[in-house]
């Protein structure tokens, strides 16, 4: 492992068994987890190429439990790493080797549904896809869908501000989290939001959403639920160069035509697709678009032959459009099944996260495939053209010396080319441990220290999921934060207002 993270605590491994006992006496049964084959489970997040088992895992099915645990290990300076379905790609649920993994596993109802308010109340542990399933025979759906929606919790999408293939029209989970029930590092309970749209104070929820864990454990999502278009249509279109795809991309767009979603795949992801699901993806071509249009009839019908015209206006050598529901779903299944079909072309790949100005698709694409060539490493292309979040899958093999180092080193200058151009570290992976170290290359010093002084007004004792988003994680004090040791403030003879 090329990755450093915080050295163990010597102290906090020494009373190993006083941390077990204690969690015991909160979550009684099997609820603890301490036997080292059983915590190797918990090893790793879907960022497989680090692995750390924690010290021990915990398994709460009440907030309760949640509170007391945090409160506990907060009383007694042990660290804390929350964990969902553990699908995070950018190493945001890595254990810690002297910290508590506390699974949310268990918290996985659907708590309310209103259909009136448009909202649905659920645990941090039902999955993405579940909402929708949830609320589908009324006629209703919840809109983020990533990839790993089958698998993903709606925690773990909060925690890393998730979006999918549809989040072009209908916005990330930052647009679709109306409030949230969260427990403190203190073990304090509060909630931010609601089912209001327009809450009072702060937008502390907009903090909330996309924060990795490192603020609090939430315990209780409020979402909002949207009623299925009246229609939708897909068109599968192919272009005979990357190029062409990427300027039909920035066209759409500005004709004022907002897809539901608008991916882009090039040619060996088509192949690999294709090969894997069936789809019917076209063969002969450099770059496939999948663009989907829904709402009314007529406005479907209208919009679907814009798109059409202005693939065509750049090349399109091939436009096929679904002709019902089920080849519309086929279309999509090729694309969401783009990750397991590349695991069919190399031992491993690397799954990269980073957003651009769309006009810039083919300078990065093209540069990219330059790298590969620099690296030795093969890339194919997936990702959400729509809004500019990139996919690059490196492919490596792990038992070859040296492979997995460049293709460490090959995803941190597609990163660095993303912020190059204009764009970010990440559109929906989050920051993790995967791309902590390449923060300065965005940020200033002041911005991480900004950043930071949230961090350290939510857990002032640095115990949540310390290691990540942080490239180096300054001292509260350090920050301008009055350090308070043993109840004695520095310099206590000073008058203080």
């Amino acid at each position: 492992m090329s990755l450093v993270m915080p050295a163990p605590d010597p102290a906090t491994l020494a009373k190993r068994a006083e941390i077990v006992a204690a969690l015991r006496a909160i979550v009684p049964g099997e609820g603890v987890i301490d036997d080292i084959e059983s915590l190797r489970a918990y090893e790793s997040d879907g960022l497989t190429a680090y692995r750390q088992p924690p010290m021990v895992c915990v398994l709460p099915e009440t907030v309760e439990q949640v509170a007391a645990i945090l409160r506990w290990c907060h009383g007694n300076r042990v660290k804390v790493v929350p964990r969902g379905a553990g699908t995070s790609l950018s190493g945001g649920a890595l254990p810690l080797a002297d910290g508590v993994l506390l699974g949310m596993a268990r918290f996985n109802r659907v708590l309310d549904i209103d259909y009136a308010d448009r909202v649905a109340v659920v645990q941090p542990g039902v999955t993405n896809l579940a909402i929708t399933c949830a609320v589908e025979d009324a006629g209703f759906y919840y809109a983020p869908d990533p990839s790993s929606q089958i698998a993903c919790t709606i925690g773990g999408n909060v925690a890393e501000n998730s979006g999918g293939v549809h989040c072009l029209k209908y916005g990330l989970t930052t647009n679709n989290v109306l409030g949230v029930e969260l427990v403190t590092m203190e073990g304090d309970v509060i909630r931010l939001g609601g089912r209001g749209l327009e809450p009072a104070g702060l937008d502390l929820l907009g903090v909330i959403v996309g924060s990795e864990g490192l603020l609090g454990v939430v315990t209780e999502v409020t979402v909002r639920i949207l009623p299925r278009p009246q229609t939708a249509q897909a068109l599968l279109i192919g272009f005979p160069s990357v190029e062409s795809a990427g300027q039909c991309v920035a066209d759409v767009i500005a004709a004022g035509i907002i897809p539901a979603g608008m991916e882009m795949m090039d040619r060996a992801a088509v192949h690999a697709a294709e090969d894997f699901v069936h789809a019917g993806y076209p063969l002969d071509v450099e770059a496939l678009l999948i663009v989907e249009l829904d709402g009314p009839v007529a406005e479907c019908g209208h919009l679907s032959g814009e798109v059409e015209r202005i693939a065509l206006a750049n090349g399109a050598v091939s436009v096929r459009a679904s002709v019902d529901e089920a080849e519309r779903i086929a279309f999509w299944a090729g694309r969401k099944a783009a990750f397991p079909a590349a695991g069919r072309l190399s031992p491993d790949y690397y799954c990269m996260d980073g957003t651009i100005p769309r006009r810039r698709l083919p300078h990065v694409l093209n540069r990219m495939n330059e790298l590969s060539g620099q690296y030795g490493l093969g890339v194919i292309n997936v990702f959400h053209a729509g809004d500019g979040n990139l996919h690059p899958l490196i492919l490596y093999d792990a038992n070859q010396p040296g492979q997995l180092e460049a293709a460490e080193a090959f995803g941190a200058d597609i990163l660095r080319l993303c912020v190059e151009v204009g764009g970010v570290l990440t559109g929906e992976h989050g920051v993790g441990v995967e791309k902590r170290d390449l923060m300065p290359v965005m940020f200033s010093e002041a911005d991480l220290a900004q950043q930071q002084r949230v961090k350290c007004a939510f857990d002032p004792e640095l115990l949540l999921n310390p290691g990540k988003v942080f490239p180096e994680l300054h001292r509260c004090a350090e920050l301008g934060r009055m350090h308070i040791h043993r109840g004695e403030v520095p310099f206590p003879d000073l008058p203080r207002f």
